[in-house]
């Protein structure tokens, strides 16, 4: 499942990859762009805790989504505040992995892969 939610991740990114838009306007998709960005946020915690292995991975992807979509002042800020509001939310409450924290990944994986598919679908050429 986590392989799947990557290569979304990764063809989201590259369909999203647009030039600056004039004065860094509102996009139609920023809010499910925001809610990626928490959803990778929160995978990024919650997967080092669960002993994952996988490092910096989730960050990574969301600096590869931020690179792709090339946002701006306001756009840029409310991407870095959604993946920061993610992991930051987590962090507040899971100390050590529970049963509880994998369902929220497993979760996460979905719905992150539900947006990606979503948006491609939508706004890709």
């Amino acid at each position: 499942m986590t392989k799947a939610f990557l290569a979304v991740v990764l063809l989201l990114s590259a369909c999203l990859a647009t030039p600056a838009r004039a004065q860094d306007a509102p996009a139609p998709f920023d809010g499910d762009l925001q809610r990626l960005a928490e959803i990778l946020g929160a995978l990024h915690y919650l997967r080092g805790i669960c002993n994952a292995n996988e490092g910096t991975k989730w960050r990574n992807e969301m600096q590869a989504l931020i690179d792709a979509e090339t946002p701006s002042g306001d756009r840029r800020a409310r991407m870095i505040a959604g993946f920061n509001r993610g992991y930051n939310g987590f962090q507040q409450t899971y100390r050590t992995c529970t049963p509880a924290a994998t369902v929220a990944i497993r979760r996460y994986i979905e719905e992150g892969s539900k947006i990606s598919r979503d948006l491609t679908a939508r706004y890709a050429n």
